[in-house]
């Protein structure tokens, strides 16, 4: 099994005009946090005094605070509100948002960023994922109603590298906001790609990640 590089994946990709509206609403709030005052513990305010305040929709708001907490710059304690965890010192959501504002040819490679994540993730899954969770994985994909997000933020889980699953959820998390592609998939390529996976057959699943999943093939 062999690590695959971005440039093995060949990539098509477009993307809705949501990406720099949601990124600006991540960086208001940022802006926000820091003029305020505001610091580790202190609570912010609430996702409807948020709207008001930065004049933007409840869902953009929802959006950019759902990707805060992911990379653990604030918390939601329920019953209680949204506090400030480490602001000041994580440095994540700024370089990533400094990044994904650039040219739209760099919201593509964001993309291709998920999809090369996505084919390790699969690879490591080949490499070491339990048997037993593969078949649970199996069940979930047959008895539930999932989308694509969903089912890759469980292939990054189910192996042993905790880093690879990390940096997948943000990337992940990132392109799902800037994704306009909100249907349903079918389950087959999902199904067949999980047998190959449980066959250890890393060539194959590249195979069926690529043609059946993806339709990344060069044809």
């Amino acid at each position: 099994m062999r690590v695959l590089e971005s440039s093995e994946v060949n990539l098509k990709t477009s993307h809705g005009l949501s990406s720099k509206m949601y990124l600006e609403v991540v960086e208001q709030i940022k802006n926000m946090i820091e003029d305020d005052g505001l610091h580790p513990g202190d609570k912010i305010p609430s996702e409807r005094e948020l709207s008001e305040r930065l004049q933007v929709g409840r869902s953009s708001v929802r959006e950019a605070l759902r990707a805060l907490e992911l990379v653990g710059l604030i918390e939601t304690k329920r019953g209680e509100g949204t506090f400030i965890k480490n602001f000041q010192e994580h440095k994540l959501v700024e370089i990533l948002g400094g990044f994904f504002l650039q040219e739209k040819e760099i919201q593509d490679k964001l993309t291709e960023a998920k999809y090369w994540l996505e084919i390790n993730c699969l690879m490591l899954a080949v490499k070491d994922a339990p048997e037993s969770k593969l078949d649970e994985l199996m069940e979930w994909v047959k008895k539930t109603t999932f989308d694509d997000f969903s089912f890759f933020q469980k292939i990054a889980a189910i192996h042993n590298n905790r880093l690879m699953e990390r940096i997948w959820i943000v990337v992940g998390s990132y392109e799902k906001s800037v994704s306009a592609n909100v249907n349903v998939p079918a389950k087959e390529p999902y199904l067949l790609l999980l047998e190959c996976v449980k066959k250890r057959n890393d060539m194959k699943v590249l195979q069926t990640y690529m043609n059946d999943l993806r339709n990344l093939s060069n044809g």
